[in-house]
């Protein structure tokens, strides 16, 4: 009998859990910030850096642009790397600018929220010299202004030091003024054309006679100061290669973001297998400096980014330990030797990648690799592209979905 009326309660206690879940409230997932303005908070910047991916020279058309911005707001990325990426050819400049600005305004038109990155990098060519030197530039740095093109040998080092470091180029010493008359040349113009990001390369090897940083002070400020009146959201965001863990003046640092390679190490006994690793060569994890920010806000550890670097190939592509070299991946750059993987192991990789960072170095950021140079003499390909293979990219990598998933799966975590 007492069975038999538990049995016969049975609809009236199912009535009541279904009552109960449905005054349950659905968890809400909280979508990201990317809200700023003169200023940025570390959340803000953090989910910035945390949809990040290269599109190496993306605004001067390289690859089909449709697509890729296509492929842009398939997977949600918000942060561009290397979206302009002027390696010399200063020559060039002036005809870029204007359609650098012109497919500003079309990624921008699709997702306003989008962070486009420029590069001022650790080079200048004689190129230089055919470039004139606008009066506002002799202003901002309280020079007498003069009609005149810019000269490349007042940007190098007086005693000589890295010239021809490129070839036909050689690095550029921050301290000269003439440097920093180019540098704000560039900053300015290219944040005339949209952008909001700026990658400055390998600073340490422009600060040789910057010890104190005053230089790199000046001019970083003198940049700041133009986004402040004329950026998109009155701001710009500085970042460089930093392999002493970055640029710290009196308690302030001088870059909103850190970057580096990822220093990927090979992993001797399986065969083009690699792996990241604290301590590897001078990777970054553990290691980015803290400080005030630009923004005011403080910080351990500054959040950073780690990319998957090109810088060529080993005369000994797909062997160990080319060359002696611990910086070579199984004979190549990173980028090479990632998009000469399999697709299984790239898209398996990626997601080691992010996670690794994650779980390693909670400051740390994986930029995801969407068109870079690669340089493979193997398959003779010359670029990787992460776009789903199509008529309008027929050599694509097809990585674009596995991007998207991993940043879908991890948002609001």
């Amino acid at each position: 009998m007492k069975a038999l009326k538990n049995l016969l309660l049975t609809p009236v206690c199912l009535f009541s859990l279904a009552l109960t879940v449905a005054a349950t409230p659905v968890p809400v997932i909280k979508k990201p910030n990317y809200k700023f303005k003169t200023t940025i908070s570390r959340e803000v910047l953090e989910n910035y850096l945390d949809r990040a991916i290269t599109m190496q020279s993306l605004l001067v058309g390289q690859g089909n642009f449709d697509d890729n911005l296509r492929m842009i707001k398939n997977i949600g990325a918000k942060f561009i790397g290397r979206a302009i990426c002027q390696w010399g050819q200063e020559a060039d400049i002036p005809k870029n600018l204007a359609q650098e600005k012109e497919l500003a305004e079309k990624v921008h038109a699709a997702d306003p929220d989008i962070i486009l990155q420029a590069c001022i990098f650790e080079i200048v060519t004689p190129q230089v010299n055919q470039l004139t030197v606008p009066d506002w530039a002799f202003k901002a740095l309280n020079l007498p202004v003069e009609k005149r093109n810019f000269s490349y040998d007042a940007m190098l080092y007086p005693d000589g030091k890295f010239k021809g470091q490129w070839g036909r180029g050689s690095v550029p010493d921050v301290s000269q003024n003439e440097t920093k008359l180019f540098f704000y040349y560039l900053g300015a113009s290219y944040i005339d054309a949209g952008i909001e990001g700026l990658h400055f390369g390998q600073v340490e090897l422009m600060n040789k006679n910057d010890k104190n940083l005053d230089h790199y002070t000046q001019i970083l400020g003198l940049i700041r100061d133009y986004a402040h009146k004329h950026a998109r959201r009155k701001m710009v965001i500085c970042d460089s290669h930093v392999p002493s863990g970055g640029f710290v003046k009196d308690g302030k640092l001088l870059m909103d973001v850190h970057a580096f390679p990822l220093r990927i190490e090979e992993i001797p006994d399986k065969p083009e297998e690699a792996k990241l690793e604290v301590g590897h060569t001078d990777a970054l994890f553990l290691r980015s400096k803290g400080g005030i920010t630009p923004s005011g806000w403080s910080c351990e550890h500054l959040p950073y980014l780690v990319e998957f670097d090109n810088y060529g190939v080993s005369k000994q592509p797909s062997q160990a330990k080319a060359a002696g070299l611990t910086i070579w991946v199984w004979g190549y750059d990173e980028i090479s030797w990632f998009a000469h993987q399999p697709a299984p192991y790239r898209q398996n990789w990626l997601h080691y990648a992010y996670d690794w960072v994650k779980k390693t170095d909670p400051n740390g950021h994986v930029e995801m690799p969407g068109g870079r140079q690669t340089t493979s003499p193997l398959d003779k390909k010359r670029w990787y592209y992460a776009n789903n293979k199509s008529e309008a990219v027929p050599n694509g990598h097809g990585d674009e979905d596995t991007i998207r998933d991993i940043w879908a799966a991890n948002e609001g975590n």
